[in-house]
């Protein structure tokens, strides 16, 4: 029988990552990582919300069982502060779909570390990143996002992280997927573009 989505992703096993983050995180932070049905979310531990069941540990939800969706949610928990993993979705609200270009550009401006992480994940994992602005529809005037200027941002920060460290549960996870998948643990920035050059130093 062919494997679904929900089950297997170019040769990446959703139950792999929940059970290597639950290795790294649940004796120390009480957090799981769980497959949801819809959209992603964080959920600290204790009553939440009158609409969701009390769980006594936290759980970083990643939408529809996609290996993608949990290494991006996993990266927003690896910057989330211990104030910020008190709270339903680390206290942050979501604009939509369908942002002007003043909100695309404030999106993409919080979205630069954790995609950063997220793509330090997926090169530890072996598994493709896809850059995502998030906007399909575009801004008010139907234009889309420059999707090679973030990503250019986006390097620019791995760039820094790699001078400087990756946050703390980030490089415990690239270093236990790194393990799991046999692949190298992301040192230089030439794993991520070969060719990229560092025009502007990070501060």
């Amino acid at each position: 029988m062919a494997l679904t989505q929900d089950e297997h992703t170019q040769g990446h096993h959703i139950q792999d990552i929940i059970d290597l983050f639950d290795e790294c995180f649940f004796d120390t932070y009480n957090t799981r990582l769980v497959k949801g049905n819809d959209e992603p979310i964080y959920l600290p531990a204790g009553k939440t919300d009158i609409n969701i069941p009390e769980q006594d540990y936290a759980q970083v939800v990643f939408a529809h069982g996609y290996y993608a969706s949990a290494l991006h949610e996993i990266s927003h928990w690896c910057l989330a502060g211990e104030d910020r993993r008190t709270k339903i979705d680390f206290g942050y609200w979501y604009c939509p779909d369908g942002r002007t270009a003043e909100q695309q550009a404030k999106f993409q401006q919080v979205e630069i570390k954790p995609q950063s992480i997220e793509w330090a994940l997926c090169l530890a994992a072996g598994f493709k990143f896809n850059v995502s602005c998030d906007n399909l529809t575009g801004d008010e005037f139907g234009n889309q996002p420059d999707s090679q200027a973030f990503e250019q941002q986006i390097l620019q920060q791995i760039s820094h992280y790699i001078e400087h460290g990756f946050p703390s549960r980030a490089q415990l996870l690239m270093t236990k997927l790194a393990a799991h998948y046999q692949q190298a643990i992301p040192t230089s920035i030439s794993q991520f573009i070969p060719s990229f050059e560092r025009e502007v130093s990070c501060q």
